[in-house]
């Protein structure tokens, strides 16, 4: 069997043959093998491209000819008002452009047995979920006599969101300096210290106030457990993956964020890729279309080829062409063809854009070799 093997060694990638290894069965045949390797053989020299093709228009035509059949709507979850998923053409606009700003930032927490199976699941739920002063304020008020703020609480939501008036107390003191606080029953009241403070300053201290973050991971801002197949999963409104992951009974190995960003952030560059072939795919399937997937790899391979998330727009990829006709013909052309002009800047004409702006065979299929001859000089 090792023999077969070393065969076929030069005719395919080493990743495809420790594949094979892994899938065919042990009792198979020599001969049965051997034809194995020789239909994978066939496979992996068809799939190859050919050398001069354009990659990128074909990549670019097949995503954008689905792209014109696809929905502008948002998916809503039932039974949450606040708890919407941009999906469709927007989302794959949103991604592509390597927007950090998500219209619709969400994640699927997955969890460890047995929260997994439904034990203590709202629980576990809520305290994710972020709790801020405003979600269990029944009122703020400022009392212009005394310069004072006062706040009052609901008790059935802070009972809900097990906060109490010592929580929010420490975090008034953590947060909000130069006042006294004074609590009666429902009522917080906070007294500033300085005689002289202005009615606009009390005002934007109330504003601060409401944001007061109490409990929970900050940017969850609202949580639904759902069942898929035989597992609870957690989807939220709101994204923070380095706090969510941290959590012991997070299951790390498959918690998701759509903001691939973070991803980058927390996990790397490589995840990230990943992300967004993820991303872009499902979108594309669930809308019922069908794009090859290496065409969408090859837009996230030029996203992520310097180690970045970078957007194809004019401040992400195409800044970064050494070519300024190619960047020219994207947007702002005055802007790029000046400032090249400016430091006497030398475009080889290497690429397709280029080429066609100046009305020359591109160097692709036909266009790629090119004769090079010696020229005798003249005696």
């Amino acid at each position: 069997m090792t023999d077969i093997y070393k065969e076929f060694q030069d005719k395919l990638p080493k990743k495809l043959l420790d594949e094979i290894k892994e899938n065919v069965p042990s009792s198979v045949s020599q001969s049965k093998l051997k034809e194995i390797l020789n239909r994978t053989v066939e496979e992996y020299i068809d799939s190859k491209v050919a050398p001069g093709e354009c990659i990128g228009n074909v990549s670019a035509e097949s995503i954008g000819e689905p792209g014109t059949q696809m929905t502008l709507n948002t998916f809503h979850f039932a039974g949450v008002a606040e708890m919407n998923v941009t999906v469709g053409l927007p989302r794959i606009i949103e991604i592509l452009d390597g927007r950090k700003e998500l219209k619709t930032p969400s994640m699927e927490i997955y969890l460890q047995k047995p929260y997994s199976q439904g034990k203590d699941i709202k629980n576990i739920a809520m305290s994710i979920k972020e709790t801020t002063l405003d979600d269990i304020a029944l009122e703020f008020q400022i009392n212009i006599v005394d310069l004072s703020i006062s706040i009052k609480l609901n008790r059935e939501l802070m009972k809900s969101a097990s906060v109490t008036v010592g929580t929010i107390s420490t975090a008034f003191k953590r947060l909000v300096k130069g006042y006294n606080i004074k609590t009666e029953g429902d009522l917080i009241v906070l007294k500033n210290r300085s005689k002289e403070v202005s009615l606009n300053e009390l005002y934007k201290t109330k504003e601060k106030l409401k944001s007061v973050h109490l409990k929970g991971i900050k940017g969850i801002e609202h949580v639904l457990p759902v069942k898929r197949d035989d597992e609870f999963v957690i989807i939220t409104a709101g994204s923070n993956l380095k706090d969510v992951l941290n959590l012991d009974y997070v299951d790390f190995s498959r918690t998701v964020t759509n903001n691939v960003f973070e991803i980058a952030d927390v996990l790397g560059i490589e995840a990230a890729r990943q992300a967004i072939i993820n991303e872009v795919f499902g979108v594309i399937e669930s809308q019922g279309l069908n794009v090859d997937i290496r065409h969408i790899m090859l837009v996230t391979d030029t996203m992520c080829k310097n180690g970045n998330v970078k957007g194809i727009t004019r401040y992400g990829i195409v800044s970064e062409k050494s070519s300024v006709l190619a960047k020219a013909s994207f947007e702002t052309p005055l802007k790029h063809l000046i400032n090249a002009a400016l430091i006497g800047e030398v475009d080889e004409l290497n690429s397709v854009v280029e080429n066609v702006m100046v009305n020359q065979p591109v160097p692709v299929g036909t266009g790629l070799p090119s004769l090079v001859t010696r020229v005798r000089e003249k005696e």
